[in-house]
């Protein structure tokens, strides 16, 4: 297959890939293959729903190498302590940050309080009222998007800035991606616009009413984006000869932390990074509706996908490797 057959392929697709909208590739620093879809153009941005956590990992990593935060054992209520503890709740005081960046902090309930969050002033206290529990910290994977809000609110508080003005700062602006803004509306139906539109968004992040962004979804990026993201990642920390982020954090983060069960196909998890394969040196962060920064290191390669809402696509890697990677080298 070459690069036009893969544009019919997916132009025709009535399947996994009929959602896709771009599709950009780097070899190195060097782009070796884009295309666009469904009336999308290479600038345009998309929410990327769960790759936002990806981002989120890299500004923790940005924050420790800048001992904004002092180490990821730091204990979550270090930041928080105006933050008023539910009556005989005892484990809260215990979770970490590495607890957040590895899915294994507790929380109350079996299913994630979307409601109550997102009708909330400000999403970052209202989970804060689900962390922790009766069974302590148990190390058991809990993958839960709301939780990673409160890395955003401890970002907040560590830095004394807005997380969205630190990710400018330290992030896109080095990367010479363009800054990102504040949604600011957070009403029910703009929420379901937010997710269900197909059309090209602006480059925007998802923010509370405290002007807070979501920290586990809703950072709006070009496949471009994502590509040049994952760049710094197969570099190790550096792009364009500048370092941005500490080798020592990049490998930590990428390193397997926990084995994933059969919901997520087996995969390793390091710290909110996918590792598909043991033996293969892949990562990779994984949102819903298949929109993924794919990283090879073995092949000096780092891919960005975005797609328009479609239920029950998660992981488009095998897709990489068998259709983009063919066209890309």
């Amino acid at each position: 297959m070459n690069k036009e057959q893969l544009h019919k392929y997916i132009e025709n697709s009535t399947g996994n890939e009929s959602n896709i909208c771009q599709i950009y590739v780097l070899k190195g620093d060097r782009p070796v293959y884009e295309d666009c879809w469904h009336g999308f153009k290479t600038p345009d941005a998309m929410n990327v729903n769960s790759v936002t956590k990806g981002v989120m990992a890299l500004l923790a990593g940005i924050a420790l190498d800048k001992a904004c935060i002092r180490s990821l054992d730091q204990k979550v209520m270090d930041f928080f302590p105006d933050y008023s503890v539910k009556r005989g709740e005892k484990t809260i005081y215990e979770v970490t940050i590495r607890h957040l960046l590895t899915m294994t902090a507790p929380y109350k309930g079996k299913s994630e309080p979307w409601k109550k969050v997102c009708t909330s002033q400000d999403f970052t206290i209202a989970i804060l009222d689900y962390l922790g529990g009766r069974n302590g910290i148990t190390g058991e994977f809990r993958y839960a998007t709301l939780g990673i809000q409160i890395l955003a609110g401890i970002i907040e508080r560590a830095t004394g800035e807005k997380c969205i003005d630190f990710a400018n700062k330290n992030l896109f602006e080095p990367l010479g991606l363009p800054n990102r803004i504040p949604h600011g509306d957070s009403s029910k139906e703009d929420q379901f616009d937010f997710f269900m539109n197909k059309n090209p968004r602006k480059y925007e992040w998802y923010s509370d009413p405290q002007g807070s962004v979501t920290a586990g979804w809703g950072l709006c990026m070009s496949a471009k984006d994502m590509a040049v993201i994952g760049s710094l990642v197969l570099d190790d920390g550096t792009y364009n000869g500048k370092r941005i982020i500490s080798a020592e954090y990049i490998k930590d983060m990428l390193a397997p932390h926990i084995k994933l069960g059969e919901r997520f196909g087996f995969m390793n998890y390091g710290y909110l990074w996918y590792k598909p394969c043991d033996d293969k040196e892949v990562y990779a962060a994984i949102g819903d509706s298949g929109n993924i920064i794919y990283v090879n290191k073995e092949k000096d390669i780092s891919v960005g996908i975005t797609g328009t809402f479609k239920p029950r696509i998660f992981d488009r890697v095998e897709f990489i490797e068998t259709k983009v990677l063919p066209v890309s080298l």
